[in-house]
Order: C-alpha cells, then sequence, then structure tokens
C-alpha cells in the first residue's frame, strides 16, 4: 500500500478505511432506518466510529494531541445521545 510505512502502519490505515466505510453504512441506517431507536444506535455507533478513526490517524502520525480530540468528541458524542434518548422518551429535554 505505503512502502515508507511501517506494516503496522499500513494495517491501521486499512483498518481506517474499513471503518469508513462502516461508517458510511451506519449513515445510511441513521437515514432510512425503520424506526427511532435505530436511528439512535446508528447515530452512536458512528460517533464511536469516528473517535476510533481518530484515534488510528492519532498513532499512525504520531500526534498525541489527536488523543484529546477523540475524547472531547467521545464526551460530545455521550451527551447527545443521552439528549436524544431522553427527548424520545419524554418529548422534550426537561
Amino acid at each position: 500500500m505505503f512502502p515508507e510505512l511501517s506494516l503496522i502502519e499500513q494495517i491501521m490505515i486499512g483498518t481506517g478505511i474499513i471503518m469508513a466505510i462502516a461508517t458510511f453504512l451506519c449513515l445510511y441506517r441513521a437515514v432510512v432506518g425503520p424506526s427511532e431507536a435505530d436511528r439512535v444506535v446508528s447515530i452512536n455507533i458512528i460517533g464511536t466510529k469516528t473517535v476510533v478513526i481518530i484515534s488510528i490517524v492519532a498513532m499512525v502520525f504520531d500526534q498525541e494531541f489527536f488523543l484529546d480530540v477523540a475524547m472531547v468528541y467521545a464526551l460530545i458524542s455521550f451527551a447527545t445521545t443521552i439528549g436524544i434518548a431522553k427527548y424520545m422518551e419524554k418529548g422534550a429535554l426537561e
């Protein structure tokens, strides 16, 4: 794939590409999903996959500050999922 990269880095790049494809499949489920619960779960999965992709990028490029970005993104994704679930259950964010 990339001759100047080590085998581990090549595997991580391949994994990142597979995760990106899986993220788009989850996006399809979020748009088409037959129920609201399917949509919420797929949006949560998209957030989790995004955190994994950011972590892989941090490891490949040896940039530790990307892990801080991934942690903040995970917290935002968690809070959003909780808010959406509460809105679905009660109909309002009170």
